[in-house]
């Protein structure tokens, strides 16, 4: 018996200083990640929203008729404005004096990337409904087939453009083509902020124009075949708010997205121009509309962060149209919840996690005390003997 027992402490003092140091390593990196874990993901969050504290590459929000502007940014900086194009090429056919006249569809005007109303060669469409899908729907045949009928051609369409564009005040625009691309033959479509609010400006004091940028959907029939085309408007913000009144929206994957919005109350008549937006446009366009409504200027810093973080913390106070003021929990707000929920019930596991590795800790120190002793118990037996 003296020899086995001999041999049993021997193994043990080789086994426990062996095991014991790794057990102690491992216990104390899994405790030490599983703290840190939780605050590296919140200052991941903080870090990327710090980056993306610019969503919105260049805006300018003005009260029309007021020369003064309400918040700007980059308003001269060059950039793709997409199918904000289109204000342009429905501008000039509105004061072409034709609205009323049958376009013939060109095979040209179909060969054109989505979105699209979907007309076919050979049929005719009134130069005023072709306007409506350009504007309403951002119909790229739509608008080719204005080009197309008005001057013959797109590039001699793209000369009177900038011709316009020039007439108008628009000093750094540069346009290709009637509906807004951007790539291939078409690169170089170029407009900036600043230049697109005079457009707008330009545009909204013709009442045509104005009851076109208000639908939500264009409905009309080929003049043929009578076929029903009807279209429906990419303006989100038309449902969002209700005090918005157009006027058009744009997006390639170059511009990103893009937006011209009007909004009128209690006769304040706002004009908002966002180019290059990485965000939620429509609820940054909601907060700022709200904020020049209320008489103050408007704080860019406030809006941006609320929307660098899925548009905010803060309740945004927006009236229905029922008249009834209450405060909208966006979607975004609702995720950013359950974002930092999920976090705190995270950070509950990892102390769960954590004392239970700390108990795992205390019962392993309470063994390898009971160990020694038994073994100090044997050891002085052995020597008795």
């Amino acid at each position: 018996m003296l020899p086995s027992l001999k041999h049993a402490i021997r193994f043990c003092r080789k086994l426990f200083p062996v095991c014991l140091p790794p057990i102690a390593k491992i216990f104390t990196l899994f405790s030490v990640s599983l703290i840190i874990l939780p605050f590296s993901l919140l200052a991941r969050t903080e870090d990327e929203s710090f980056c993306s504290s610019e969503p919105i590459s260049s805006y300018i929000l003005k009260e029309t008729g007021s020369s003064s502007l309400l918040m700007a940014k980059d308003i001269d900086r060059p950039v793709s404005p997409a199918s904000l194009t289109k204000i342009l090429t429905c501008t000039i056919a509105i004061e072409s004096g034709r609205l009323e006249h049958d376009v013939l569809i060109t095979e040209e005007s179909t060969m054109v990337e989505p979105s699209k109303a979907g007309f076919k060669t050979g049929e005719k469409i009134k130069l005023l409904n072709l306007v409506k899908a350009a504007m309403v729907n951002s119909s790229n045949d739509a608008a080719f087939a204005i080009a197309i009928y008005l001057s013959g051609n797109i590039d001699s369409f793209a000369s009177a453009m900038n011709t316009k564009a020039k007439m108008i005040g628009m000093k750094n625009s540069r346009f290709t083509n009637p509906a807004g691309f951007d790539k291939g033959i078409y690169a170089g479509n170029t407009s900036t902020a600043g230049d697109l609010l005079r457009l707008t400006e330009y545009a909204v004091k013709n009442p045509v124009f104005n009851e076109i940028a208000r639908l939500d959907k264009a409905v009309f029939t080929e003049e043929t075949t009578h076929k029903v085309y009807c279209l429906k408007t990419h303006n989100k913000l038309l449902d969002k708010y209700p005090y918005a009144v157009g006027i058009k929206t744009g997006f390639t994957n170059k511009a990103g997205g893009c937006l011209i919005a009007r909004a009128i109350k209690n006769n304040k008549d706002i004009l908002l121009v966002m180019l290059n937006a990485r965000t939620d446009r429509w609820s940054v366009a909601e907060n700022m509309f709200d904020m020049a409504f209320l008489g103050s200027k408007p704080d860019p810093a406030l809006i941006f962060q609320t929307s660098n973080r899925d548009t905010g913390r803060a309740e945004v106070v927006s009236p229905r149209k029922t008249g009834n003021r209450k405060y909208h929990v966006t979607k975004a707000v609702l995720r950013s919840k359950r974002h930092m929920l999920a976090l705190s019930r995270s950070s509950h596991k990892v102390k769960r996690n954590t004392l239970a590795l700390s108990h795992s800790g205390r019962k392993l120190k309470k063994h390898d005390l009971a160990f020694s002793k038994q073994v100090r118990k044997n050891k002085k037996r052995i020597s008795l003997s």
